[in-house]
């Protein structure tokens, strides 16, 4: 089995966000059957690693503007 890379893992979820807006929740529970359709995983990891990182792309675009600039 070979290694994960941080950068497909975070180009999947983004595609994914992109492609389908309306389909995913702010929970990733509520995601993870969502993602498991969407996506062929090869292992229940990946399949994690994708789900949470499209949890956090929306949770990071729900958030107001403000908010986000205070953070840097």
């Amino acid at each position: 089995m070979g290694n994960i890379k941080t950068r497909m893992i975070k180009r999947v979820a983004k595609q994914l966000v992109d492609a389908y807006p309306d389909v995913f929740s702010l929970k990733f529970e509520e995601n993870k059957p969502v993602v498991q359709k969407l996506i062929n995983a090869d292992s229940k990891r990946t399949l994690n690693k994708v789900t949470g990182s499209v949890t956090r792309i929306l949770k990071t675009r729900s958030r107001p503007q403000e908010e986000q600039l205070d953070l840097v």
